[in-house]
C-alpha cells in the first residue's frame, strides 16, 4: 500500500502549493489572523495522527487549572453536533468528539468547549476564562495563539516527508518556524544523548524554539468510571486490546512486556464503534479458554464506548482502561514548566 502512495505524488505537490500559498496569505496579512487580549495556548503537530496532543494538553491543565479560569477549545472531530457547545457532566464522544469528552470527564473543574470556529469560540469563552488551551490547532491560521506548542513523534522521526496525500503531513515540514516551543514525544525512557542530538539535528528548531523530549508514562488499570481496581496484567493474562487510535503500537509494545498473550482488535484513529464491533469482541471474549483473560482500552476509545446505544453491551464486558501520561526527560520538566507559567504569569499582567 505504501508503494501505491508515491503514485499520489502529483497530488502532494498540489496540495503543498494550496498549503503555502494560504499561508503566505496568513503570514503577509492578507488573510486575517486574529490575536487575543487574553494567554492562548496551542497544541498540535504537522502530520495526521497521533503525536501525543491529549496528553499533552491535559498535562497543561494540570499544571495550570488551579490557578486561572482555564477552558479548553477543541474542533470536536467525530461529533455528531455543530458550532459552539460546551461539556455538560453527561456528555459523550457522540456530543462533543472523543477527546473532548475525554478531558470532560478527567477535570469537571475544567470549562471542555468544542467549536469548528475558534475564533467564534474564543469569544464566546473570553468573557468567562482567563486562559485557553487550544487542542490541535497548529493548522488553524485564523487565531493567532500566544504561545505555540509543536509536537514530534519520536517514531516518525525519520519518516519521508511528503504532505498528502502521498505522505502523512498536513502541511510541508517549514511550517514549523511558527512555533514557540518544540516537544519530541514517545522517546524511549533511556534515550541517550546521541539519540538527542540526532533528534535534534533531524527537526533543526531555530534558536527561539526550546526543544524537549518526553516519553509516555503508562499508568494504573482502570475501570471504565475511572477507578483504580489494583488489577495486574500477568505472563498468563490473554489480553483483548480494543483501540481507535492513530498509532497502538506504543501500547502494544508496553502491554507485551507483561504479556505475550494479546489479541488486538484495531479500529482506525476516532472508529465510531458498533454493536457489531462489541458482539465480535464479546464472542472471542467468551470463546478464550484461558483462566485469566481481560479487555482493554485507552482513555479515547472508552469515550466512543460510553455512547448511549453501546452502553448495554458493553457494560456486559469486563473492561479496563489504561491511561496515559507524559514524563519529560532530564531536567526538562522543570524548563518546560517555567516557560509556560511564565507566558502565562507576564501575558496576564
Amino acid at each position: 500500500m505504501k508503494y501505491l502512495r508515491w503514485l499520489l505524488l502529483p497530488f502532494s505537490l498540489i496540495y503543498a502549493l494550496v498549503v503555502l500559498l494560504r499561508n503566505w496569505f496568513y503570514d503577509a496579512g492578507l488573510f486575517k489572523s486574529l490575536e487575543f487580549d487574553m494567554p492562548v495556548i496551542s497544541v498540535g503537530n504537522l502530520d495526521v495522527g497521533g503525536a501525543g496532543k491529549s496528553p499533552m494538553t491535559e498535562y497543561l491543565i494540570r499544571l495550570l487549572k488551579n490557578e486561572h479560569q482555564l477552558a479548553t477549545l477543541s474542533r470536536g472531530y467525530g461529533r455528531k453536533t455543530k458550532g459552539f457547545l460546551t461539556a455538560a457532566a453527561s456528555a459523550t464522544a457522540t456530543d462533543i468528539g472523543d477527546e473532548p469528552a475525554q478531558f470532560s470527564h478527567k477535570f469537571p473543574e475544567v470549562t471542555v468547549a468544542v467549536c469548528e470556529d475558534r475564533v467564534a469560540g474564543i469569544e464566546q469563552l473570553k468573557t468567562s476564562h482567563n486562559l485557553i488551551i487550544l487542542d490541535d490547532a497548529y493548522q488553524h491560521r485564523a487565531v493567532k495563539p500566544g504561545l505555540s506548542i509543536l509536537l514530534f513523534d519520536y517514531n516518525k522521526l525519520y519518516d519521508t516527508r511528503f504532505v498528502l496525500p502521498a505522505g502523512n503531513l498536513r502541511e510541508p515540514f517549514s511550517g514549523k518556524w511558527r512555533a514557540d516551543i518544540m516537544v519530541i514525544t514517545k522517546c524511549p525512557p533511556a534515550l541517550t544523548e546521541e539519540e538527542m542530538t540526532r533528534c535534534y539535528y533531524r527537526v533543526n528548531p531555530q534558536s527561539f524554539q526550546p526543544l524537549f523530549f518526553s516519553t509516555i508514562n503508562y499508568l494504573p488499570l482502570q475501570d471504565m468510571q475511572q477507578r483504580q481496581l489494583g488489577y495486574k496484567i500477568e505472563a498468563d493474562t490473554t489480553v483483548f486490546l480494543l483501540t481507535g487510535i492513530a498509532n497502538p503500537k506504543p501500547l502494544v509494545t508496553h502491554l507485551k512486556m507483561a504479556t505475550q498473550h494479546i489479541i488486538h482488535h484495531n479500529y482506525p484513529d476516532h472508529h465510531p464503534f458498533t454493536l457489531k464491533n462489541i458482539a465480535k469482541l464479546a464472542a472471542e471474549f467468551a470463546a478464550c479458554k484461558a483462566q485469566k483473560k481481560v479487555i482493554i482500552t485507552t482513555e479515547k476509545d472508552a469515550q466512543r464506548l460510553g455512547v448511549h446505544d453501546l452502553l448495554p453491551e458493553v457494560s456486559r464486558l469486563f473492561i479496563l482502561v489504561i491511561p496515559i501520561g507524559i514524563s519529560f526527560l532530564g531536567d526538562g520538566q522543570h524548563n518546560f514548566d517555567k516557560l509556560i507559567t511564565d507566558y502565562v504569569r507576564k501575558y496576564s499582567k
